[in-house]
Order: C-alpha cells, then structure tokens, then sequence
C-alpha cells in the first residue's frame, strides 16, 4: 500500500519548532540558514525564540512552517531516504502546498521562502484590517453552510474558505456578511459558529490581488516537474505538469481548501499511510476523523524521524 506525505498549514506554528531538528541534524540546520539567506533576516531567532505574537503574523508563519517541514524532509534525504522512491503523492494544507512542491523539488526552498513571504504580505495587504473576517462552523452539512453563505452576503463576499473534515468548516469574506453567516448557520442548528482570530479573510474572492501578486511572483522562479506528483487543494487531482501546478497555487489564494476531499481522494487511490510532515499534529487529527482506515503518523522530531526511516525502509 501507497504512502502520502501531507505537510501542515497556518496555524501549526509553535515558538521553539525545528529547533530540536536543527540541532540533531547539520541538514536540518542547513534549512533554517538557507531560509534566513533568502529572507535576508534571521527567521530561524523568530522561530525558535519567540515572541509568538511575531511568529504568529502571516508573512512570518507562512515561511516558517515551509521551513521546518523541508528541515525534516533534508534529514531523512540525508539518512538515504527518497522521496520519489518511497511516497507516492504529495499534499500540503494552503501554504503548506509549497512545502510539498519545495520537497518534492518544484521549486528550491529559497524560492519556497521568497514566495511565501510575498504570499503572506499579499494576503496581509488584500484586505484592510478590521473588513474581513473568517468563522469555523461546526456540526453543520455543508450544503447547509453554503445557503447560509449564499443569503449572508447580500452582494457582498461570503464563502466556504475551508473544508477541513469532522464536521469542520471555515467560511470566510467580509466582516458583516461572515457575522450574519455564522448567526444564519446558528439558526440552522451548527453546533458552534466561532469567529476566528485571523488577520484577513484568507482563501476568499476578497484576496484576489494577493492571487495576482502571486501569478506575478511565480512567472520569476525557476520550476521544475516535482518528484511526486502534488494533490491540489483547489482541485483535489494529482499533477506533475508544471503549468498546472502555477496555475492551481494562483487559484488556491481565492479558492477553497478541500482537504476532506483530499485524505478522501487518498483512501479511495491506494494510500494506507499518511505522514504529517513539519510542526505539530493537526492533519493528523484531521484525517484521523476524515478516514480512519488510513494510518497517520509524524515527522517533526528526531526521533520521529528514526521512527519512519524504520518503517519506510
């Protein structure tokens, strides 16, 4: 049975990430001084000693998370392991998409960093402060949270931004039209309806030009057909065609997150195993209630690393 390597999202940051990896492992540590090369700034300092609410600002986090998901992947690479040999797809969550592309080879993890700069400082700037909004709905049927979308924006934006599965999902656009959505979905009997605490409304039609900003950002790197083929978030199919891909990240700035479509989409095409790539445990979690005939696991530690090196060999 087939292997996925998923790599995780905003929102998975934690002060001190990595740190262990960059110790353990001369490539791991390599990762980080590549990033902070290309940043021209000393991220790695952000990362591993705070202050949280710095590391948590999305031109930050954004390169961060990338980091340390392609520091693991540079240290199993290191102990003879290969990515095109031993994984059969690549996935990221949002930002996590290009993790997946840098260790699978699209792009350098330079690039990957520069490009995820300009991504979070896009989406940053898209939306002045204060205009959008995002809110999870839970315990709602999907078609259900659309209507309410659909009557709450009144000529205004209101969409489902993310479907992350369990029961999970995000809607997002402007600040008044979320409100009312998230009191429709209420009305409607969703179990909660919680506004998030985010800085734009990510993954909406609100963020257009950030998805220009990146058509633009990514006409200037060199890209290259990934090792592994990518599943999409926005269109949940594998690909290694590099236009394909550009095209995809462009649409994914405004497009939906379908990751329950995606651990779904794995179950149904061979994957037994999911490996959760970078900080924290949320795809796991996730998929855990997406699909539980698929296996999870980690790597983000080193001795998590050991671990699947054992099992991949």
């Amino acid at each position: 049975m087939a292997v996925a390597f998923t790599f995780p999202g905003q929102g998975s940051q934690a002060v001190g990430m990595g740190k262990d990896l960059a110790e353990a492992f001369p490539e791991a540590r390599r990762v980080f001084e590549e990033v902070d090369e290309a940043l021209g700034e000393k991220l790695s300092t952000l990362i591993w000693e705070g202050p949280e609410e710095t590391l948590t600002l999305t031109a930050n986090a954004q390169p961060a998370l990338m980091a340390v998901s392609l520091a693991a992947v540079r240290a199993l690479e290191a102990r003879g392991f290969s990515l095109k040999d031993k994984v059969a797809y690549v996935a990221g969550h949002s930002l996590g998409e290009y993790s997946a592309l840098a260790a699978a080879g699209f792009v350098s993890v330079a690039d990957a960093a520069r490009l995820l700069r300009i991504r979070g400082n896009a989406m940053q700037a898209a939306v002045p402060a204060g205009e959008g909004a995002m809110a999870a709905i839970i315990g709602l049927e999907q078609a259900d949270v659309e209507a309410a979308c659909a009557e709450a924006a009144a000529g205004s934006v209101c969409q489902v931004a993310n479907d992350n599965g369990g029961g999970q999902l995000v809607i997002s656009g402007a600040k008044a039209a979320v409100e009312r959505a998230a009191k429709l979905c209420t009305e409607k009997g969703a179990k909660r309806a919680l506004m998030l605490q985010v800085s734009a409304p990510f993954h909406s039609a609100l963020m257009l030009p950030a998805a220009e900003a990146m058509r633009e950002a990514l006409a200037k790197v060199e890209r290259h057909a990934p090792a592994v083929p990518v599943v999409a978030n926005v269109s949940v199919k594998p690909s290694s065609d590099v236009e394909e891909i550009t095209r995809q990240l462009v649409e994914q700035v405004t497009g939906r997150v379908r990751w329950r479509e995606t651990v779904d989409w794995f179950g149904g095409n061979g994957v037994s195993t999911l490996y959760e790539v970078g900080a924290g445990k949320v795809l796991s979690g996730l998929a855990r209630r997406i699909n539980r005939d698929i296996a999870t696991a980690n790597i983000g530690t080193p001795a998590e690393i050991e671990a699947a090196l054992a099992a991949l060999s």
